[in-house]
């Protein structure tokens, strides 16, 4: 089976001003799979998804080496446009972080911001479509022009990952999304991924090892910076290469 690739990631290395961060990382991330990044905290696997939107650029001192080519084009060229990259690859970041505004304009915001619709008819669309996607249109339906602050945690999680869906991403990076979240919040975000994939490729950051094994389809264990070992990830939590995925999944490191 061919799988096409979104994004190539080469010999990519990444600074914080004198202190290097990432060292030399090589990956393919699949189009339309779900990627898990696993690993120590401080290890480099939330710079590493930052790298993929340029969400580190406003860090003093930041600086990347290498190259992140999406879909054959480096984003990190002079000529490529920073907000034509957030639009193809949202965020959801780990604590909930909605508009202290109503629903509706929470999610309505990108596509307002971006001029992606030219009637009220269609934002609502999108607005419906964003929160169907999100497995949360029957839970607010009703409740369009409330607070989205004074929605429960994984309600308002599932809130911003409709917001980032309302811009039409073709990637979504989620950073530990589901670490402020109870039990059954993660697993209703974890059912969603697994939903999004058919239309999104995704990538997530996660320090819970069960959850990488439950809904990736690959997963990248990153230490000290490094990208230790990557590859299918039902192959690398049974049969990994190196001995030291083995002695961090069977948690004699780390």
């Amino acid at each position: 089976m061919n799988t096409q690739h979104i994004f190539s990631i080469q010999s990519l290395d990444f600074y914080y001003g004198a202190s290097k961060a990432l060292s030399n990382i090589n990956m393919e991330i699949s189009l339309r799979q779900v990627t898990a990044l696993i690993g120590p905290s401080g290890c480099g696997k939330s710079t590493f998804l930052r790298c993929l939107n340029r969400m580190n650029d406003p860090i003093p001192g930041a600086r990347v080496e290498g190259t992140i080519l999406l879909d054959g084009r480096d984003i990190y060229a002079p000529d490529f446009n920073i907000t034509e990259l957030r639009q193809r690859v949202g965020m959801v970041f780990q604590k909930p972080n909605p508009f202290p505004q109503s629903v509706y304009d929470n999610v309505a915001f990108g596509p307002r911001t971006l001029g992606l619709t030219r009637v009220k008819a269609e934002l609502d669309e999108i607005v419906e479509t964003s929160l169907r996607a999100a497995a949360l249109w029957d839970e607010v339906k009703d409740k369009l022009k409330q607070n989205a602050l004074g929605f429960s945690l994984g309600q308002q999680q599932r809130i911003c990952i409709a917001r980032t869906i309302a811009v039409k991403p073709e990637v979504i990076l989620f950073d530990e999304s589901t670490s402020a979240l109870d039990p059954i919040a993660t697993g209703q975000i974890e059912d969603l991924i697994a939903e999004l994939k058919k239309n999104y490729t995704i990538v997530i950051v996660t320090h819970n090892m069960q959850q990488a094994g439950r809904i990736s389809d690959s997963t990248g264990l990153f230490w000290l910076g490094e990208l230790v070992e990557f590859g299918p990830t039902d192959k690398l939590f049974t049969r990994p290469d190196q001995e030291l995925t083995e002695a961090y999944l069977t948690g004699k490191m780390g």
